[in-house]
């Protein structure tokens, strides 16, 4: 295994408690408001801080993944 990776498991775990620990500490419910979207303009979602925080750090997972994985130029192989 590489170092990079390593590193980068590492990383993506102290995320995740992080996450974690938001989450034990925030059980109470609260308004999101997201303005931008346009649906929680009017009336905004209300669930608990835990649960609103693990949706958007999902969103930005899926988001950095679908950045990552792009479908760029391949490299071209050595010969």
């Amino acid at each position: 295994m590489s170092f990079k990776a390593i590193l980068k498991t590492i990383c993506f775990l102290a995320l995740l408690f992080v996450m974690l620990y938001v989450g034990m500490n925030n059980p109470d419910p609260i308004n999101f408001n997201f303005p931008i979207a346009g649906t929680t303009a009017k009336t905004p979602i209300r669930a608990s801080a835990a649960l609103i925080f693990f949706g958007v750090f999902a969103i930005g997972v899926f988001a950095g993944m679908a950045l990552h994985t792009g479908g760029g130029k391949k490299k071209a192989g050595k010969d």
